[in-house]
């Protein structure tokens, strides 16, 4: 069976950027519905259960470009008291409409916090090495609900 739109894909990868291991496992994921990262779920189309490659996925069609307004300075008051604010740590703000931002605090001087919304792998290229282990049917929830289900799922 081939890889293609509304498939459950079972993939065992491993993500290195520029030469370093980040991530390395297996995963299940619908195809075509924007489960995996653009580039990587472009190469998988049409592969077939055995197939081994190698993909280079540009930054732009990974995580997109490292985009300096992403970078701000805010107040060290701007976090709980008993947080923990070091450069590397990761934190959630809110958007305009309640939705959650990843942020990750890049410097602390003083009573200023240096923070960055960009995803850590913005402005990246990926490189894979990826097998395609199982492709099979979605099942109707699947497709309704638009992810994988193995394993038992609880919305």
């Amino acid at each position: 069976m081939k890889v293609e739109q509304d498939k459950v894909v079972t993939i065992r990868y491993t993500l290195q950027v520029e030469g370093e291991v980040l991530d390395q496992g297996e995963l299940a994921y619908l195809h075509g519905h924007g489960n995996l990262i653009r580039g990587l779920e472009e190469a998988l189309e049409g592969q077939e259960e055995g197939a081994k490659l190698s993909v280079q996925v540009p930054a732009e069609k990974a995580y997109g470009p490292h985009d300096p307004e992403g970078v701000q300075v805010v107040p060290l008051s701007a976090f709980p008291e008993d947080a923990e604010v070091v450069p590397g740590a990761q934190f959630y703000a809110q958007d305009m409409e309640g939705n959650p931002m990843p942020l990750t605090v890049v410097e602390v001087q003083g009573e200023e916090v240096t923070i960055d919304f960009n995803h850590p792998l913005a402005g990246k290229d990926l490189d894979f090495q990826v097998e395609v282990v199982k492709v099979r049917e979605a099942t109707p929830e699947e497709l309704l609900h638009g992810h994988v289900h193995e394993g038992g799922h609880h919305h």
